[in-house]
């Protein structure tokens, strides 16, 4: 309502509550126009005065309370009910004795108005002091109290929503923690797998990278305490390494043994269990392990078994997977593979206090524990191929000394065979066998026993000893040792250290022996004994090497005999020979004189027959008889004059009377006989000489009968209708022991007959004495079997050579005759056959 509204109402209103008309104006004024709510009670408890304001806070039409309604009685209901409202809410007594007392009080109320509305009210009660009034300003306090409640409210709803927002920032922060704290852990555990793993690549010490190991992951987990436990093959364990957060927490060293481990935990463990104990006093262990466990001062612990791969096994490792809400104890899922061993245990312990063990920390232990048995199984491996490389170095060393060795025995072998081989001496064999091999191998004594023909007796021949009696020339029935014996007569080497006394020897002392039978194919001969300190024995290579040394001196011992055999034989030979020859020499010389006789009479009786004509007929058995007289006689001649050429040129008295010869006129004057002899016999003699041949130094008489004698036995044998050729030609051949020296030039005749073949394993037979080709003299010409022997040697005699070949119908005799000055064939004509 407008002040104006106010003021123009103000008289009536005045008037009709009785206002004071001492008061001013401006009281008035400000009464009726303020904005609270104002009310004037007299000393009775009577409404006196209200404005505009309070009717309208105490629920009534201003027209009512301002004199708007004329009717006094309707204004003193009016009034009634509000001084009634006023006395039941306020206790008018109470306010004024406070007035009086402080000038003025304050206070609130709860006013149900005229509208039946409930309003909140703030009041402040003064005195008014002219008439003892009491003066009430009120103002409504319930939009405010219900802001206030609605502020409250809401105050109480954004508190809510702080908490919760702060809980769930809370909750957040320590989620994003939890992962800051696993990224942490990831970035740590990467890094030390990531160390762990490069430390096992640089490193093959074991103890180092088990102590770098337990030292890093007892820093990343901040326990108190991680150590690595060894198995023993008993299945009890040693803290092998240990890191700890301080020094009374230490169990290094210690031997611990669970007899219930083997049966209870091997099989669980090799398949990958896992166990994680967050407080062992809240866990279900047995009582008394609890008991150890606080005897070692474990609070928690978490154990990760290390395995190891069995050899030429992969095994795949299945993740394990945990969340913190699992139960404190847990058996986490294994591995189901068999294909391992287990070599220790991975612990953490955490001894001052309980702890959760994170899925991570369990994960990070598996993962180390994998590398920890790739590194003891890494060194492990290294330390066998180290042992395999110094067990190789051995070996190679010990075969090296033995290859060294049998190279050494090679070569006292070879030595000794050179020796053996380059003696046919029986006694110088044995001396120098026996004595290299004692050498050779360092041993006391050696000596060699040489058995009888009938295999009873063994006679020691030759020893070579340092230390022991000799004991040459001693005899051994074998009978005394059968069980040795018996072995080294079937060609088996015994190696043995006697019990009994030496009964060959006075031994004092013991001896390791071994004895080698000597033998070949034909039997054992003799045997080897070689005698060393009883606490040595004979090496293989040594065994070898007397065996092969007595199987060289067996091969030597058969040819000495053998030698010994052919020695005397050929002075047997040479023997019979010498009487052969000197009674070839005695009857021919006896014969000659007696030949010369018979051929004298033969031919003084042809005389004779011829003067008394009983030689006239060709035909008559006089003339056929003195014919085969006087050639048989002729052939009985040739024969001793052929012996006694033979014996001059063995002997090296015949002289050589060398002459220029030209073989163009000198071989066709040669041949002319012969080829008047081969017109009779229908054959064909052909002569075919360079013109070129240079002249030819030689002893003409020699050299004619060696052509004689070849184109004799080639009319003697060539078939009718068959040819006979001579030919020369020009080669050139080294000198024998001259190699390198210029080749001397020699001329090679040819004296070749076809229709005729010797067989090849006749042809090296042709030039003996009285040998004749079987079959070769199909037409029975005789001959005295000395012609080829005496080519042979004639041919050898002038300083020349003699062969023959034969193939398909031709044979061909070649003479080679070296051509030189008179001078130097002189020179070299040798002196002897």
């Amino acid at each position: 309502m407008s002040s104006q509204s106010s003021s123009a109402r103000l008289p009536n209103s005045s008037s009709h509550l009785n206002i004071p008309q001492s008061d001013d104006l401006l009281w008035q004024t400000l009464f009726m126009g303020a904005i609270d709510a104002t009310v004037m009670v007299d000393s009775e408890g009577q409404l006196v005065a209200v404005n505009p304001a309070g009717c309208r806070l105490l629920g009534y039409a201003e027209t009512e309370c301002g004199g708007v309604v004329q009717s006094s009685s309707l204004n003193g209901v009016i009034a009634n009910a509000l001084t009634c409202q006023l006395l039941v809410t306020l206790d008018l007594a109470t306010l004024r004795q406070r007035c009086l007392t402080h000038g003025q009080t304050t206070g609130e109320i709860s006013f149900r108005a005229a509208d039946e509305t409930i309003h909140d009210l703030e009041y402040v009660a003064t005195l008014y002091s002219s008439d003892n009034y009491l003066l009430l300003v009120l103002r409504d306090m319930t939009q405010r109290k219900q802001a206030e409640v609605e502020i409250r409210r809401l105050n109480a709803e954004l508190e809510q929503r702080v908490a919760e927002r702060t809980a769930a920032l809370s909750q957040a922060n320590a989620a994003l923690q939890e992962r800051e704290e696993q990224l942490q852990l990831a970035v740590a555990r990467e890094q030390l797998l990531s160390s762990l793993t490069q430390a096992i690549r640089q490193s093959l010490n074991l103890e180092e990278v088990l102590t770098t190991t337990v030292d890093q992951v007892r820093q990343l987990l901040k326990a108190d305490r991680v150590l690595i436990y060894r198995f023993n093959p008993d299945w009890s364990g040693l803290v092998a390494v240990e890191s700890v957060v301080q020094p009374s927490f230490s169990v290094l060293g210690r031997t611990i043994y669970d007899p219930c481990f083997r049966s209870a935990y091997v099989e669980p463990y090799c398949r990958g269990r896992v166990v994680a104990v967050e407080d062992i006093r809240a866990s279900s262990l047995n009582p008394c392990y609890v008991e150890f466990l606080e005897s070692v001062q474990v609070r928690a612990n978490l154990v990760v078994p290390i395995l190891q791969l069995k050899p030429a096994t992969l095994v795949s490792q299945k993740p394990l997977h945990t969340t913190p809400g699992e139960v404190s104890k847990r058996a986490l899922p294994e591995n189901e593979s068999s294909d391992t061993t287990l070599w220790g245990l991975l612990i953490a312990h955490q001894c001052s206090q309980p702890r959760q063990w994170h899925a991570a920390e369990v994960d990070l232990l598996k993962q180390l524990a994998t590398q920890v048995g790739v590194a003891i199984q890494q060194s492990e491996l290294y330390c066998r191929v180290n042992e395999l490389n110094v067990n190789l170095e051995q070996q190679v060393l010990e075969r090296t000394t033995q290859l060294q060795q049998a190279l050494d025995f090679e070569a006292v072998l070879k030595q000794i065979t050179d020796s053996v081989r380059d003696s046919l001496d029986e006694d110088q064999i044995l001396q120098s066998v026996v004595k290299a091999l004692a050498l050779e191998l360092g041993v006391d004594c050696c000596d060699t026993g040489i058995y009888e023909l009938d295999q009873t007796v063994c006679t020691i021949r030759h020893e070579y000893t340092r230390s022991l009696p000799p004991a040459i020339g001693l005899q051994l029935q074998l009978i005394t040792a059968p069980d040795i014996y018996s072995q080294l007569l079937q060609g088996q080497w015994v190696q043995f250290c006697p019990i009994a006394v030496d009964t060959v020897r006075p031994i004092q002392n013991k001896y390791a022996i071994l004895a080698c039978p000597i033998q070949d194919d034909q039997g054992v001969i003799g045997d080897l004994w070689l005698f060393q300190d009883r606490d040595l024995s004979f090496s293989e290579l040594e065994v070898r090497l007397v065996q092969q040394v007595s199987n060289q001196c067996a091969i030597a011992l058969r040819q000495a005999r053998l030698y010994q055999a052919v020695q005397a034989q050929v002075v047997e030979l040479e023997r019979l020979n010498q009487l052969k020859d000197d009674f070839l020499s005695t009857v021919s010389h006896e014969l000659r004189t007696p030949m010369s006789n018979i051929n004298l009479a033969a031919h003084l009786l042809e005389v004779l027959m011829q003067r008394e004509g009983l030689y006239d007929s060709e035909t008559s058995q006089a003339s056929r008889y003195l014919q085969i007289l006087q050639d048989e006689c002729q052939r009985e001649i040739e024969l001793i004059n052929d012996l006694l050429d033979l014996q001059r040129l063995d002997a090296g008295i015949e002289d050589l009377m060398p002459s220029i010869i030209h073989l163009q006129s000198w071989l066709p004057h040669l041949a002319e006989p012969f080829e008047t002899r081969a017109l009779k016999q229908n054959q064909h003699l052909e002569i075919e000489l360079p013109d070129d041949l240079p002249p030819l130094v030689s002893d003409r008489v020699s050299l004619e009968r060696i052509f004689t004698e070849l184109l004799n036995n080639a009319c003697k044998y060539t078939p009718p209708g068959e040819r006979i050729s001579i030919s020369a030609t020009l080669s050139s051949a080294p000198r024998p022991g001259q190699s390198g020296a210029i080749a001397p030039t020699l001329l090679e005749i040819h004296i070749q007959n076809t229709g005729v073949e010797i067989p090849s394993h006749e042809l090296s037979r042709v030039f003996e004495k009285f040998y004749r080709v079987p079959n070769g003299d199909p037409w029975k010409h005789g001959g005295t079997g000395l012609g080829l022997a005496l080519v042979k040697k004639l041919t050898e005699h002038l300083g020349g050579t003699v062969t023959v070949s034969s193939t398909t119908g031709v044979t061909t005799f070649t003479v080679a005759l070296a051509i030189a000055p008179p001078s130097e064939r002189l020179r070299n004509a040798p002196s002897s056959s």
